[in-house]
């Protein structure tokens, strides 16, 4: 049975943006990859440093080796600040670095350099 996921309400209207990366096509490092993104193995500064930078929610998809990330703010968001000033944030840079070595980037990259930005192509609803 296909469910889906619950959305959070936060009173007020939100902007969403929708990033995409792969990860490297190798099922044990899928499978730590997923660990790391565990609640219990997750890295408290990075979520800390997430809500810090004014994100309210993000959920990340996977579907064989592509990743989906969705990424819910407020309307006043501006997302070039804000990564920059996430990649300075405790223990950003030792995130990106572990994390990297699960997913298809240069080494070296920040969070904003790896996850690409996708474009909406189509809207039901207006």
């Amino acid at each position: 049975m296909t469910q889906g996921y619950d959305v959070k309400d936060y009173g007020q209207r939100v902007k969403r943006y929708v990033q995409t990366m792969n990860l490297k096509n190798d099922p044990e490092l899928i499978a730590l990859y997923r660990k790391a993104h565990s609640e219990p193995e997750f890295w408290q500064e990075i979520k800390d440093g997430i809500k810090a930078v004014g994100i309210l929610e993000m959920d990340i998809y996977l579907l064989g080796t592509r990743l989906v990330m969705i990424v819910e703010t407020p309307l006043d968001f501006d997302w070039d600040s804000a990564m920059a000033r996430l990649a300075t944030l405790p223990r950003q840079a030792e995130w990106e670095d572990y994390v990297a070595r699960f997913q298809e980037c240069a080494e070296g990259s920040t969070s904003d350099e790896k996850w690409q930005l996708m474009e909406r192509i189509f809207r039901l609803y207006e």
